[in-house]
């Protein structure tokens, strides 16, 4: 499976549980640690741990195993390692707080329809 394929799935994964304001950030070139970021958020605990699941769940059914899973216990920042492509999904209030999209504001960014049509 591609990067690309990972992408698709976690943003489809994501979009379909409704979660708010996903960003995707390009990291080729900006960062070693992933080729993209996927960050979302949900309005409560509950939505933010179902974003999540599904996410984890719809990668490894289409076989592809999770290098890490972090912060599903409380639910208030959700780290989802595919290896090229991590998923950070927050609870609305600790999205703004961390303002990851300000922190890697040197990534160009890509629209959930970007990554859908392609």
């Amino acid at each position: 499976m591609n990067k690309n394929e990972v992408l698709d799935i976690a943003v489809r994964a994501a979009d379909d549980k409704k979660a708010s304001d996903i960003t995707i950030l390009n990291m080729e070139g900006v960062s070693l640690i992933a080729d993209y970021f996927v960050i979302c958020h949900g309005n409560s605990e509950k939505q933010v741990e179902a974003i999540a699941r599904e996410v984890k769940d719809r990668a490894q059914e289409s076989g592809f195993d999770l290098k890490r899973l972090e912060g599903i216990e409380e639910s208030r920042w959700v780290l989802i390692d595919l290896n090229h492509v991590i998923i950070h999904v927050f609870h609305k209030d600790e999205r703004l707080y961390y303002n990851l999209e300000k922190l890697w504001g040197d990534a160009p960014t890509m629209t959930v329809e970007q990554v859908l049509n392609s």
